[in-house]
This record gives structure tokens, C-alpha cells and sequence, in this order.
């Protein structure tokens, strides 16, 4: 794995595929209905920085539009399910341990990949 996308697809993760729904304050919904359904209190996101949430965004957008879907797949299962045991995220992959750890790394390479691409752009 390469430990700065790992901590990036925990932060996407966290801002975006939380156990807890977030809440956006602004852009693309309804905020007086949002104010309603949360008895007024707007969270803006999970840790309250936008850097944090334009990152978040921009891998949201190279999970679900450029990784192959078996990369896909393991990223969404590894950082996203937070209910299974390591054992159980391998067979709702339909591999093993070591094919699973492979496509992680595979999936982490190609996050970086098409992040340098888009910083160089």
C-alpha cells in the first residue's frame, strides 16, 4: 500500500461513505430541508475542512469513475465497510487474502497516478 493515498481513502471514506450520513450546508440540496430533517444544526462535513472535502470529492470521482471495477470493488469494501471482519471483505471480493492485498495496491497505484495527472493539468 502507499501510506499517503491509504490515508487519503480513509479521509474520502470518512468525509463521504461514513457509518454516519453527512450533512452538506451548501450546493445541491434543499437547506431548509436539511434544517428540518436535522433539528437545525447544518454540518458542513465529518471534520469541517474544505481542503478535506475537495480532496475527498476528487478521489470520490477517480474511485467511481477511473478504477476498474474489481479496484473499485476492494477500495469501496476496504475503507467503506465498516461492519466485516478483514476475512469477509476478501470473500465479498471473491479472492483470497493475497489477490485482495494485490488489487489494493493495484487500485492505490492508479489513485496516484490519476491524482499527479490531474495536479500536473
Amino acid at each position: 500500500m502507499i501510506d499517503y493515498i491509504d490515508e487519503a481513502l480513509k479521509l474520502w471514506a470518512a468525509e463521504l461513505h461514513g457509518p454516519e450520513p453527512v450533512i452538506w450546508g451548501s450546493g445541491g440540496g434543499n437547506v431548509i430541508a436539511t434544517l428540518m430533517a436535522t433539528k437545525g444544526e447544518l454540518i458542513r462535513s465529518t471534520r469541517g475542512s474544505r481542503v478535506l472535502l475537495d480532496e475527498a470529492a476528487e478521489i470520490e470521482l477517480i474511485v467511481n469513475k477511473h478504477l476498474p471495477f474489481k479496484e473499485k470493488q476492494v477500495v469501496v469494501e476496504h475503507y467503506t465497510n465498516y461492519d466485516s471482519r478483514e476475512a469477509q471483505k476478501w470473500e465479498a471480493c471473491g479472492c483470497g487474502r493475497t489477490r485482495y492485498y494485490e488489487r489494493l495496491h493495484q487500485a492505490h497505484e492508479s489513485i496516484e497516478a490519476q491524482l499527479m495527472k490531474r495536479r500536473a493539468a
